[in-house]
């Protein structure tokens, strides 16, 4: 069995769209933008097999019907979204078997930033690690906004992936870690390990290179949306916005309120 590549293709300023190949096929996820797509399968010699997305937003479906053509490639989505482009809707508990490359994949249904938001976990086998593939759900020291979704819907989705095995890579769609690592300092600023993350983090971006895939434990350990029930984060909460924050799912809502104007 060939072993698989997993390559970030930037596009727009600041979107990965991940491209998972043998060698000879690939599949895509979230295309927002076919011409990068296109250049690196020309560069690669790979021929596209299959297209994965995760929601419904332009900057991550605006390049399938260019990439698919007159071809008959599958596309995998949402069903719970209206996507035409879509040949094989999705819902949670769904799975995927592509031929090539190999990759089963089990869909998660995390909704929050759109009502129907999937996510797609390729478990570990042979020796390899796990994959999760989250869109706009579960980002490098953050989590999407809100756009559709309830605070409750999508802190129960942050659960259901920070529930993956941690050694679980996390493929997710942006690049906003270097901004998110500020706030999540804002949030739990006597976290050693976050404090550490920010000084690689910010010489990777130096390098030009993308902070991504993170893992589910390190997520663990320093995203604040996976860790809004921590002592710390609750109470530099209630010291910022004068509120009092009695669980949970408060703290979650406090949290991704302050981030969305946080600068």
């Amino acid at each position: 069995m060939n072993t698989l590549e997993y390559v970030p293709v930037p596009a727009f300023t600041d979107n990965y769209i991940w491209l998972v190949s043998n060698g000879r096929d690939a599949v895509v996820v979230d295309p927002g933008e076919a011409a990068p797509v296109r250049a690196f399968l020309a560069q690669r010699r790979l021929r596209l097999s299959a297209i994965l997305l995760t929601h419904h937003h332009a900057d991550h479906v605006g390049g399938v019907a260019d990439l698919c053509g007159h071809a008959s490639i599958p596309v995998y989505g949402p069903a719970a979204e209206a996507i035409a482009e879509v040949t094989h809707p999705l819902s949670g508990r769904d799975r995927v078997h592509l031929e090539s490359p190999a990759m089963d994949l089990a869909v998660l249904d995390v909704p929050g930033h759109t009502r129907g938001h999937i996510a797609y976990f390729q478990d570990g086998s042979a020796g390899a690690a796990p994959h999760v593939f989250c869109g706009d759900t579960l980002f490098a020291c953050g989590c999407g906004r809100l756009f559709e979704g309830t605070p409750a819907q999508m802190l129960a989705s942050l659960d259901a992936l920070a529930a993956l095995p941690g050694e679980t890579q996390v493929h997710c769609a942006h690049e906003y870690t270097l901004a998110n690592i500020r706030f999540a300092l804002a949030c739990e600023p006597g976290n050693a390990e976050l404090r550490a993350w920010q000084e690689e983090a910010a010489a990777r971006r130096a390098r030009d290179e993308p902070t991504l895939p993170t893992t589910i434990a390190h997520e663990r350990a320093v995203n604040p949306f996976l860790r809004a029930q921590r002592d710390e984060i609750r109470a530099t909460l209630a010291a910022q916005l004068h509120e009092t924050v009695p669980d949970k799912l408060k703290s979650f809502t406090l949290m991704r309120e302050w981030k969305n104007r946080f600068r």
